[in-house]
């Protein structure tokens, strides 16, 4: 009997070989053929899935959000039950941190794919602000929930303090990234900023 062929594995081979590309040679020096030979696959393959190299970029950037994700949900898990709003924001902006290979790749992945998109129209077409808003969308739900729980300051807005977290571990990461910062020191920047947002601490805030 034939093979069943299973594409979402192979596709996600092919980012896995594009996101170590770039990671060695930078995202500039990735093309298809150069992923097919990572990823030991014929171009006519990733031609397949993938028609152009910016379609091929895109769904490494949403294969790495996929997998961030992922790495979110396992430090909740992680958390003392039942976590404090507090605490799932730490949370938040600790996988937000470059601290590990995972965590570098994909945000140097995602910086060098936004320069090069204000250069290339094919790469501006995707949609890669997505990603970023999606998870500007879960802190401000997060935030919103402590809001309503009292454990947000009733001055405080969701929507602006999720912007600004946001802005502000995005910046973090390019500082670790430069060697500007240690990933500790960033770390503890992000958390002087999220104690900020909920103000005082209490001791429920663990």
């Amino acid at each position: 009997m034939p093979r069943t062929v299973d594409h979402g594995q192979r596709r996600a081979h092919i980012c896995n070989a594009l996101v170590r590309t770039a990671a060695r040679d930078g995202l500039h020096a990735a093309t298809m053929r150069s992923v097919a030979a990572e990823a030991g696959v014929s171009l006519r393959l990733v031609q397949y899935y993938f028609e152009t190299k910016a379609g091929l970029l895109h769904a490494a950037l949403l294969h790495l959000e996929e997998r961030s994700h992922r790495r979110w949900n396992e430090r909740l898990a992680a958390l003392p039950s039942p976590a404090s709003p507090r605490a799932r924001v730490h949370a938040f902006v600790a996988e937000a941190i470059p601290d590990d290979d995972d965590s570098r790749v994909f945000h140097l992945l995602w910086t060098s794919f936004a320069v090069l998109a204000m250069t290339d129209p094919a790469l501006a077409e995707q949609p890669f602000v997505s990603g970023p808003e999606r998870l500007e969308r879960q802190l401000t739900d997060l935030l919103t929930e402590a809001h309503a729980d009292g454990a947000l300051p009733t001055d405080q807005d969701p929507a602006l303090e999720a912007t600004r977290l946001l802005a502000v571990t995005h910046g973090l990461g390019t500082d670790v990234l430069t060697g500007r910062l240690t990933p500790q020191r960033a770390l503890v920047v992000a958390g002087y900023h999220v104690d900020r947002v909920f103000g005082a601490r209490s001791t429920t805030d663990t």
